[in-house]
């Protein structure tokens, strides 16, 4: 169940670049980063930090965790990181996930790791930890930590929604797998920022000097318009890693894309870039990958087009010299070209076709 790596392999990676070079990569990942002097001072005399990220095996698994956490696991190992990914099974359990049923939740956490396989994550940096397992391992360790930092903390701090008993724990579990795992830098999502800061705060009470780097990614919009986060409750507003050639095109092709306003019309309202889905996979998947955006069209329309920066693309696009519709059929090409290792994989697999059609089964029976 584990990837497990020498610190040597990360310690190489980081060893053949600057350290100006290092931070640009990293910095690259995150939309936010608490505290950039501090994150500095880390690279510089910690050759390979631990990096933590964390997934909940709940179900299917959309683009954004991952192709998205591909990109950002692949760059933190070429900047010298060691990457932890806890496997939140207990906590999928907490959640009700999978009706409880931790062995199906353990089930569908291999069929992710298969996926994260299969779509080119580097695994020689990276250690898979099953929280069920680590924490029975060290129970005398992690239990004490989670309670101490409940004890510190006012019930309104940690969450402010209608939970169960479980779930208002959930936070201080949270937090104290960051120093559990002796993690330097926090690498998860914008919507884990509160607890990650939970983390930080806790440093202060206990005065800890060394707090960890948050370094939190951007979120992904769902395809609807006004759709801040793509929701697995909801399959047509996000792509998911089994989706078929035919089923990316059309929910690319359904997706909010406005045109530009006409010409010499002022609309205040009328920005057609935030919030703007397709432009939002293109900047986030489509050139982390590689490293451009290729426009197939035909030539009364323009003609084929290669764009090399997303700045060059809006330009185009907001003047209305890229239509919406070329956006669309160009971007769901890329995306089917990233997808398509990952459907071969699980097609020719026989290991990986059983956990897809035992995770199918689940599905279909919840």
């Amino acid at each position: 169940m584990a990837a497990n790596a020498s610190a040597g392999t990360e310690a190489v990676a980081g060893m053949s670049m600057s350290l100006d070079e290092r931070f640009d990569l990293l910095m690259s990942i995150g939309e936010e980063c608490i505290q950039e002097d501090e994150f500095r001072q880390l690279l510089q005399h910690k050759p390979v930090p631990i990096c933590y990220d964390g997934f909940e095996p709940s179900g299917r698994m959309h683009v954004a965790q991952g192709i998205v956490k591909t990109i950002n696991v692949n760059k933190m190992i070429r900047a010298g990181c060691k990457v932890k990914i806890w496997i939140a099974d207990w906590f999928a359990q907490l959640n009700n996930k999978m009706g409880g049923d931790l062995e199906k939740i353990q089930t569908v956490g291999r069929y992710m790791i298969e996926i994260w396989k299969a779509a080119g994550m580097n695994l020689d940096g990276v250690e898979f930890l099953w929280s069920s397992e680590e924490i029975n391992k060290r129970a005398s360790e992690y239990w004490p930590l989670v309670m101490d930092i409940a004890r510190r903390n006012k019930v309104k701090r940690i969450t402010s929604e209608d939970l169960t008993a479980a779930q208002i724990f959930y936070p201080c579990m949270q937090c104290a797998d960051i120093f559990f795992l002796k993690a330097d830098i926090c690498q998860l999502g914008m919507d884990q920022r509160k607890v990650n800061m939970l983390a930080r705060e806790y440093c202060d009470d206990i005065k800890r000097k060394n707090k960890p780097i948050i370094l939190s990614h951007h979120m992904l919009p769902g395809f609807k318009q006004g759709q801040e986060k793509m929701s697995k409750s909801d399959p047509t507003s996000a792509i998911f890693m089994e989706d078929d050639e035919a089923q990316v095109k059309l929910k690319i092709n359904q997706a909010f894309c406005p045109p530009p306003p006409p010409p010499n019309t002022v609309d205040e309202n009328s920005n057609i870039v935030d919030g703007n889905p397709c432009l939002e996979y293109i900047k986030y998947i489509v050139f982390p990958w590689f490293d451009k955006f290729e426009v197939v069209r035909k030539e009364r329309n323009g003609g084929n087009k290669t764009f090399l920066s997303m700045d060059e693309l809006i330009v185009d696009y907001t003047s209305g010299t890229l239509h919406p519709a070329d956006v669309k059929t160009s971007l769901a090409k890329a995306i089917n070209e990233i997808l398509k290792p990952v459907r071969d994989h699980f097609n020719t697999n026989n290991e990986a076709k059983v956990l897809l059609d035992t995770v199918m089964e689940y599905r279909a029976s919840s």
